[in-house]
Parts: structure tokens; C-alpha cells; sequence
């Protein structure tokens, strides 16, 4: 059986995040990133009457690199920012850290970003999070990290 919560060198106990929580934590994610993106993409297609041809392809092609630059460096900032987490990480109380319970830098962050795209692949990395001991996905192993419960965000008990 495996094990989801073990002792941290600290004395606290560390519960590993699953599947559906860094699902949801994704979702949320993408939701953010994507969004600003949808909303333009609606006004530069409502307004593609008023642009020239190449007018119009440059202002997509710059918001299609923004993009693409936003979502690498959103990953890494937030994951090694204070919180250890991004926006959708928060909202559901988990973050990433080091095995022995560090933070992560900046760069191996980025790493673990660029790892990202493996998991991808028919999302085989992704779901072997459901079947490992520290419940990681392949580019947690590929950037030594693990996804844990926050303990600074408690549960709210339902009363």
C-alpha cells in the first residue's frame, strides 16, 4: 500500500497531493492564463474589418508569444516564489517542494516547466502520479519535486 502522508524532516507530517487536487489546481490555472488570451482573440476578430492582413496576423502571432512566455515564466515564479505555489495550487492548499522540504529555485522550476511537456505526451506522466509512492508525476521526478497539502491551508471543517 502506499503511503500518502509520511514524517517530514521537521517532525510534521507531509501528505502528498493526488491526482484531483493538481487537476483542479490546472483547471484553475488554465483558467487564468487562458482567459486574457479568449478575451483578446474575441476583440481581434471582431475588429479584423478595420486591420490590414498582416496587421492583424502580427498583433496574433505577438499575443500567441506573449502567451506562450506567460505560461513558462508563470510556472517558475510562482513555484519558487514565497508561497511555493501558483493561483490554482493556492486555491485548492497544496504546493511544490523539494523532497527534503526546501523551496524550489527559479531555475529548476523552469526545468520542471520544460519536463511538463513529456508528462504531456497522451498524459502518461501525469497519471503515473496515481501510481507512485510521493504520488509524482514524471516531471516531478525528472526535476526532484513533490506536490504536498500546504499546512498553512487547513481544511475548513463543515459544521
Amino acid at each position: 500500500m502506499q503511503q500518502a502522508a509520511v514524517k517530514a524532516s521537521m517532525g510534521e507530517e507531509r501528505e502528498y497531493a493526488g491526482f484531483w487536487k493538481r487537476f483542479g489546481a490546472m483547471v484553475i490555472d488554465s483558467l487564468i492564463l487562458v482567459g486574457p488570451l479568449v478575451i483578446f482573440s474575441i476583440v481581434l476578430v471582431a475588429s479584423i474589418d478595420t486591420m490590414d492582413p498582416d496587421t492583424s496576423l502580427a498583433l496574433y502571432v505577438l499575443v500567441y508569444a506573449l502567451t506562450m512566455i506567460e505560461i513558462l515564466l508563470y510556472f517558475p515564479i510562482c513555484h519558487s516564489s514565497k508561497w511555493q505555489a501558483t493561483f490554482g495550487k493556492r486555491a485548492v492548499g497544496i504546493k511544490v517542494i523539494r523532497p527534503n522540504g526546501d523551496r524550489v529555485s527559479f531555475w529548476r522550476a523552469f526545468g520542471r516547466e520544460w519536463a511538463r511537456a513529456l508528462s504531456g505526451i497522451f498524459f502518461i506522466g501525469y497519471i503515473m502520479a496515481a501510481f507512485t509512492a510521493n504520488k509524482q508525476a514524471l516531471h516531478d521526478m525528472i526535476a526532484d519535486t513533490v506536490v504536498v497539502r500546504d499546512p498553512q491551508k487547513k481544511p475548513k471543517k463543515l459544521e
